[in-house]
């Protein structure tokens, strides 16, 4: 996209940093925490990723726009990010999936991009100074009028973003999707009856629940408000935790819900914001990262067993804050966060990544296999029980 073909723009950090750039998208200002994702591939997936709800993204591989977007990648009903940072987006792309471009995209939906600037230096400022508030604006081009702004709005931490996100009526997904690009699972035998699981949406993403209708799971999608009672009504085999925006720990509902869910003791599986629910249902707690792990090469695990992993999270659960009766199986390799934890007794299970890693590594995906396996033996072990 040519330069002298776009109006300028402005990016204004909390901390008065302030960045010249060109206008994308949509005119006007939009203000949000600032982030950084290291992915060389799937912007379109990161747009719509409703984990993202609430902040702006810097592109740190410097070419946006290339293969346009698309019907089929999105991982919800569209862009769900405040703002777009790249260093250059392009205004014509070449794929054979495109349906259009990627400004025409962004203009559509009213999101508010700046491109242009220098993303390394930003993202050096990030991992040093951290995430913090910022603001984009085609139309307040003065720096100390945009930072009065940017100051003013609230913090991530202590932030509930569930609600903007999360469902508003019950649905099921039964779409495992037969395009001949997608990934298959290495056991995708059709279950002579099809276990039920109930996804309990802060946030989900598309590819989740296609990695469980392609295991052969009955996807029951409730929203975040649902009481357990009503979870428990479709008599569930398993219940699933979603990904999902803002701090964790402001979720109160939602944990709520996951103790009392808990109790019935039904095979749980949490994928990101699930994962630090599950957590603190545990008697856990969570803390704010400085700048997050948002890409799709970070190593995980333990017991000299490395996975590849998608991520995509601020929050992280505290180790030490967890019983004696939950176990961590990863950690993040890069700075030793938790990465995954389970209960040594019951079938509850978490990780802090995202295995579904629609776009990115593969390594993970044995994770779905391990939540329907026990379905499976919860199920075979309750069945036995009721005939004896």
């Amino acid at each position: 996209m040519s330069i002298l073909a776009t109006n300028p723009a402005l990016l204004v950090l909390a901390d008065g940093t302030a960045y010249q750039g060109y206008s994308v998208g949509a005119t006007g200002t939009t203000l949000g925490e600032v982030v950084f994702n290291t992915g060389m591939t799937g912007y379109q997936e990161v747009l719509t990723d409703p984990s993202y709800c609430g902040q702006i993204v810097t592109f740190t591989y410097p070419e946006l726009g290339n293969t346009g977007v698309n019907p089929e990648d999105e991982e919800s009903t569209g862009p769900k990010v405040k703002g777009l940072i790249a260093r250059n987006v392009c205004q014509r792309p070449s794929n054979w999936r495109s349906t259009q471009s990627l400004p025409d995209y962004l203009r559509q939906h009213n999101i508010v991009g700046i491109y242009g600037l220098d993303t390394r230096s930003l993202t050096r400022k990030l991992r040093s100074a951290g995430a913090m508030n910022g603001g984009i604006s085609s139309e307040i081009l003065d720096p100390e009028e945009l930072l009065r702004q940017v100051q003013a709005a609230p913090s991530m931490k202590g932030l509930n973003l569930v609600k903007e996100v999360t469902t508003k009526e019950v649905y099921e997904w039964d779409n495992p999707s037969n395009n001949h690009w997608e990934y298959r699972p290495k056991d995708s035998q059709p279950l002579n009856q099809k276990l039920t699981v109930v996804a309990v949406d802060f946030g989900i993403k598309r590819n989740i629940l296609m990695r469980l209708a392609s295991y052969g799971c009955r996807v029951v999608v409730v929203p975040a408000n649902t009481p357990p009672a009503e979870i428990l009504k479709y008599n569930p085999d398993g219940i699933f935790l979603s990904n999902g925006p803002g701090d964790p720990a402001a979720v109160q509902e939602g944990i709520e819900t996951t103790k009392a869910l808990l109790k019935a003791q039904k095979p749980t599986f949490g994928i990101c914001m699930g994962h630090q629910i599950l957590g603190l249902s545990l008697g856990g707690e969570t803390f704010k990262l400085p700048f997050g792990h948002r890409g799709l090469n970070q190593p995980a695990g333990l017991k000299q067993k490395v996975e590849i992993t998608s991520q995509n999270h601020g929050f992280a659960v505290t180790a030490d804050s967890l019983g004696a009766d939950v176990e961590i199986t990863h950690l993040n390799l890069n700075d030793q966060t938790v990465a995954g934890l389970r209960h040594k007794e019951l079938p509850f299970f978490s990780v802090q990544y995202h295995p579904e890693a629609s776009p990115g590594p593969h390594d993970a995906d044995y994770l779905f296999e391990q939540f329907v396996d026990l379905m499976r033996q919860k199920k075979a072990t309750t069945s036995t029980a009721s005939s004896s």
